[in-house]
C-alpha cells in the first residue's frame, strides 16, 4: 500500500466548515476597503530576490533567516513573497501608477516565512493589507488605523488595543540610534545572542526582544521621543490629535519599533488580549523614502497588514465556534420521477436566485435524505414523493422549526418564486 501523501510542514488545508469563515471574512474585507476607496491589487507568488534585500532591509529576520529563495532555470534568484508592501510598491512604480498621483491599494492573500511552525503561524500564511501612497500629512495615518480597526470592530472582538510610537526619519533616527548603542553597549555580554548579533547592525530590533535576558535592559532603555525633530514631533501630535477626533482610543508604547527597515516616523499595533497574552492583529506604519528606494519618486506612504489565521484564531476565542446559521435549501426526492421534477427546480433556484440550492442523486429513506440537510445546514427542505406528485404538492419543511407546508408543484420558475415568497427571503 502506497504511503499517504500529507501537506508540507507549516502549511495547512482550508477545508468546510471552516472555509465559510475565511469567505465571511474576506468579504468584508472587500466591502470595507471599497467603503474606504481603496482598490484591490494581486502580484505575483514570486519576485526577485533583490526586490526584498532592497526593500525590507538585509538585516531584518525576514532576509536573513525566513525567505524561501530559489534560483529559476535561468540562473535568476527568486523568492516567495514574504511580505505584500514591497511587491505592491513594484508593481505601481512598473504600470506607472504612482504618475496618476496618490493611491489607495489593497490586497488580500499568502505569504511564506521558512520558520518554526506554531499555532497561528504558518510557514504559507496569508494577509490582509492596505497601502496609501502620496500623503506625508497624519490623516492618512490615521485613515489606514481607521480602516483596520473597523474591520477588528464590526468583529466584536474584546480586550482590543491599538499602540502607536515614533521613529522618526533619517535626521533624528541616528541620535537615537546612537543612544541605544550607548545604553546596550556596556551590557552586551549579558544580552542575549541574538540581541548581541543585532546591536551593531540595527539597534533598534532590541527594543521588540522578547528575550528574558533582554528584557531590563529593553525596559532602561531611552525613549524615542526626547530624540524626534521637530517635524517628526508635530507629526505624531498629528497622528494622535486625528485619532481623538475619529474616537479611536490608544496608547502610546515607546518599544513598537516594527521589524523591516523600511518604517519612518508613525508605527503601530493592534492586539487583543483574548488568547492569554498580547496577541498582535495587524501591525503596520509609515515608509516615506521605500518608493524612492525602489527606483520611484520621491513618494511618501503608510500602510498596514493583517494576518488572516491570527485574526480569525481571535474571532474564534472571542465569540465561540458556534454552527453557521442554517441557509439554503435541501431538495429531497423519493424516487426517480420525483428526482426528475425537483432537478428543474433546483436549477431554477440556482440560475435566478442567490439562495444555496443543494440536491442529492441517491436512493435514500427520508431520514437520511434530512442528515445530508443538517450537515449542509439548510435551513429548509423541499420533499417531493410519489404522494406529492400524486397530489401535485410538495412538502416545505422548516427544519428549525420542524413546521410543514404546501406548495403547488407548478413550472420551475412558478416553484422557485413560491418557495421565496414562503420564506421571506430567508433561504
Amino acid at each position: 500500500m502506497a504511503s499517504k501523501i500529507t501537506a508540507p510542514r507549516g502549511t495547512q488545508d482550508l477545508i468546510p466548515p471552516h472555509s465559510a469563515r475565511w469567505q465571511e471574512l474576506e468579504a468584508k474585507i472587500h466591502a470595507l476597503a471599497r467603503r474606504f476607496g481603496y482598490a484591490e491589487v494581486r502580484t505575483p507568488l514570486f519576485e526577485a530576490t533583490e526586490l526584498f534585500v532592497r526593500g525590507v532591509g538585509e538585516t531584518t529576520d525576514i532576509v536573513e533567516k525566513e525567505m524561501y529563495t530559489f534560483t529559476d532555470k535561468g540562473g535568476r534568484s527568486m523568492t516567495l513573497r514574504p511580505e505584500w508592501t514591497a511587491p505592491v510598491v513594484r508593481a505601481a512604480l512598473e504600470h506607472q501608477m504612482l504618475a496618476r498621483g496618490p493611491q489607495r491599494l489593497y490586497y488580500v492573500g499568502p505569504i511564506f516565512r521558512y520558520e518554526r511552525p506554531q499555532k497561528g503561524r504558518y510557514r504559507q500564511s496569508h494577509q490582509f493589507g492596505v497601502e496609501c501612497t502620496g500623503y506625508r500629512g497624519a490623516e492618512a495615518d490615521a485613515e489606514v488605523i481607521s480602516l483596520g480597526w473597523e474591520l477588528i470592530r464590526a468583529y466584536g472582538i474584546e480586550g482590543v488595543s491599538l499602540r502607536i510610537n515614533s521613529i522618526g526619519d533619517a535626521s533624528c533616527r541616528p541620535r537615537y540610534r546612537q543612544a541605544l548603542l550607548e545604553h546596550f553597549r556596556p551590557n552586551i555580554a549579558q544580552l542575549s545572542e541574538e540581541a548581541q548579533r543585532r546591536i551593531e547592525r540595527n539597534p533598534l530590533r532590541l527594543l521588540d526582544s522578547k528575550e528574558e535576558r533582554d528584557l531590563r535592559f529593553v525596559a532602561s532603555a531611552p525613549h524615542f521621543e526626547d530624540f524626534l525633530c521637530e517635524e517628526c514631533r508635530e507629526h505624531f501630535a498629528s497622528l494622535r490629535a486625528n485619532l481623538d477626533l475619529l474616537e479611536i482610543p490608544y496608547s502610546i508604547d515607546w518599544r513598537i519599533v516594527r521589524g523591516l527597515d523600511y518604517y519612518t516616523r508613525t508605527v503601530f499595533e493592534v492586539s487583543s488580549n483574548v488568547l492569554g497574552a498580547q496577541s498582535t492583529l495587524c501591525g503596520g506604519g509609515r515608509y516615506d523614502d521605500l518608493i524612492a528606494s525602489l527606483g520611484g519618486p520621491n513618494m511618501p506612504a503608510v500602510g498596514f497588514a493583517l494576518g488572516i489565521e491570527r485574526f480569525l484564531m481571535v474571532v474564534e476565542a472571542s465569540r465561540g465556534s458556534a454552527a453557521a446559521p442554517r441557509a439554503g435549501i435541501q431538495a429531497i426526492a423519493l424516487g426517480a420521477q420525483a428526482r426528475a421534477t425537483l432537478l428543474p427546480i433546483v436549477g431554477e433556484l440556482r440560475r435566478a436566485t442567490e439562495i444555496p440550492a443543494f440536491m442529492d442523486y441517491e436512493e435514500r429513506k427520508l431520514l437520511a435524505h434530512l442528515k445530508i440537510a443538517d450537515r449542509n445546514g439548510a435551513r429548509f427542505a423541499l420533499i417531493v414523493g410519489s404522494e406529492e406528485l400524486a397530489s401535485g404538492q410538495a412538502v416545505l419543511r422548516d427544519l428549525e422549526g420542524r413546521t410543514d407546508r404546501r406548495l403547488p408543484l407548478l413550472s420551475p420558475k412558478d416553484v422557485a418564486d413560491a418557495l421565496v415568497e414562503a420564506t421571506g427571503g430567508s433561504l
